[in-house]
């Protein structure tokens, strides 16, 4: 049995949750394709793993966004679409699990919070019915202010990152007090991000453009000051492609990103364990 909670999301900053309980089923289907994918970058950090998963073809929809259990070793899909399941299961390493397709309508994106005793996952539905429980700022462009916060993540310095989509930036806050420490425009100006996360070793943020079907890596800077974007590496994906939200294993590094464009999940792993599995 595993525990769920669905929300909804709408244009300001907010979760509204409902808890239930659900049994997962699913059956299996065949293999879907591979986008080709092109590398322009400084330094190459990340591979596509072209094996995973190990059958595409459970990618029935529009995938808006996925998950990882680090925990439980889970990844989790949330797609789009009539009479198909909305939230996939698979192993990390790309075995599809399960299926399910009840309770949500139209997810937009997926968090896992696993503990020790409980097994939960996070849904924004974005069609559903929603109560306020949080919210901060209002639309606008100034400081603290928002136009499309699409993703948030927490670095390790105790600061939120938000990425503010309509206004072509990121907004840095302090967890504790919610003071403003600051923004990143510079390497936003063709387009705002989509989704943001860090590499498992605090390096970089790991940044989704959307209409450019980029990836972007950008220096994560130490406490204190947060300084000018940096971007270290890029990922160049093929046209329309578009790369939504993603998330990051906690155990291995590994990204995965849900594509919109091409209906599928799309793994990719650090460079440096590439090496370490082929070495002598």
């Amino acid at each position: 049995m595993a525990k769920f909670w669905v929300c909804a999301a709408g244009a300001g900053f907010f979760l509204a949750c409902l808890i239930l309980h659900s049994r997962f089923c699913g059956s299996p289907v065949l293999r879907n394709f591979a986008f080709q994918v092109s590398w322009r970058t400084e330094e190459i950090l990340y591979r596509l793993d072209v094996d995973w998963p190990e059958y595409s073809e459970y990618f029935t929809g529009a995938t808006f966004g996925v998950a990882v259990d680090s925990l439980n070793g889970l990844v989790y899909v949330a797609q789009r679409g009539d009479n198909i399941p909305k939230v996939l299961v698979f192993t990390e390493d790309g075995c599809f699990l399960r299926a399910w397709n009840y309770t949500v309508d139209t997810p937009h994106g997926i968090f896992a919070a696993s503990t020790l005793h409980e097994q939960s996952v996070w849904i924004t539905d974005v069609g559903s019915d929603f109560m306020i429980l949080w919210l901060h700022g209002e639309n606008g462009t100034e400081p603290a202010k928002f136009n499309i916060p699409h993703s948030v993540t927490l670095d390790s310095a105790g600061r939120v990152w938000v990425a503010d989509r309509g206004n072509k930036r990121i907004q840095v806050f302090d967890k504790d007090t919610g003071e403003w420490l600051g923004a990143w425009t510079n390497c936003f100006t063709e387009e705002g991000p989509s989704s943001v996360r860090f590499t498992l070793d605090g390096k970089y943020l790991i940044v989704a453009q959307l209409n450019l079907s980029r990836l972007l890596f950008v220096a994560a800077p130490p406490a204190g000051s947060i300084g000018d974007c940096s971007v270290i590496s890029t990922i160049q994906l093929a046209d329309q492609v578009l790369p939504h939200l993603l998330d990051v294993s906690g155990k291995t590094g590994a990204i995965f990103v849900a594509e919109i464009g091409a209906k599928q999940v799309q793994k990719y792993v650090p460079l440096n364990s590439y090496f370490l599995s082929f070495g002598s």
